[in-house]
């Protein structure tokens, strides 16, 4: 009996161990794409998310932080063609992660900005195809989650610049800015790997309202 509880605890014990060690790497990774400032340091974080997810095969966190690195390097890229293949390769690991945690709402919101950097690649031949796409995409993030304030900031940011293009009133998007805001002033949640960013996308917009 005794020696059944020993290899019980250190089972556990190695469980815990192997949890933290998994947590401890993807915080660090997480806050390396938050401050990044140049392309080459968010893709040595993208690289280190591919590495983890490919280890850690339960977990979706590392293929979507991954995803969100690629977007984040295509907004920093003029040439369309090298943007439209960043987000390829975003489209391709977000599936990934979509795989392991389906019907998730930030899943989902993610795949809608990826929609909407496609647009901008060339409005004038992709606005109407993808616009439709990322707000549809959007609004099903936030049946998922309706307190999801990224899908909210980035519906907005769409909303205002469809408004802005065909001259029409930006009050419905404004709202929706103010509503992140004050989603995002809530409680965050007590996951260390949730999603943090966006409030910026929101701020934006309020202050483009003003």
């Amino acid at each position: 009996m005794k020696t059944s509880m020993l290899i019980l605890f250190t089972f556990c014990s190695a469980a815990l161990f192997a949890n933290d060690k998994y947590k401890q790497a993807m915080q660090t990774n997480i806050q390396a794409i938050y401050k990044a400032q140049s392309t080459e340091e968010i893709q040595q974080a993208v690289n280190s998310f591919e590495r983890i997810g490919t280890a850690e095969k339960s977990k979706w966190e590392p293929f979507y932080y991954a995803s969100f690195g690629y977007i984040m390097m295509s907004t920093r890229e003029e040439d369309g063609a090298k943007r439209d293949a960043l987000l390829d390769k975003a489209t391709e690991v977000l599936k990934k992660a979509s795989v392991i945690q389906q019907n998730d709402s930030e899943i989902t919101a993610l795949e809608g900005f990826i929609y909407m950097m496609r647009v901008t690649v060339d409005p004038a031949t992709r606005g109407q195809q993808y616009s439709g796409l990322a707000m549809q995409t959007f609004g099903k993030a936030l049946g998922l989650n309706p307190e999801n304030p990224r899908a909210m900031a980035l519906m907005a940011q769409m909303e205002f610049g469809t408004a802005q293009f065909f001259k029409s009133p930006t009050t419905s998007a404004c709202e929706k800015a103010s509503n992140a805001i004050a989603m995002f002033d809530a409680p965050p949640s007590a996951d260390p790997l949730a999603p943090r960013w966006g409030k910026e996308t929101a701020l934006r917009v309020v202050k483009q309202c003003q």
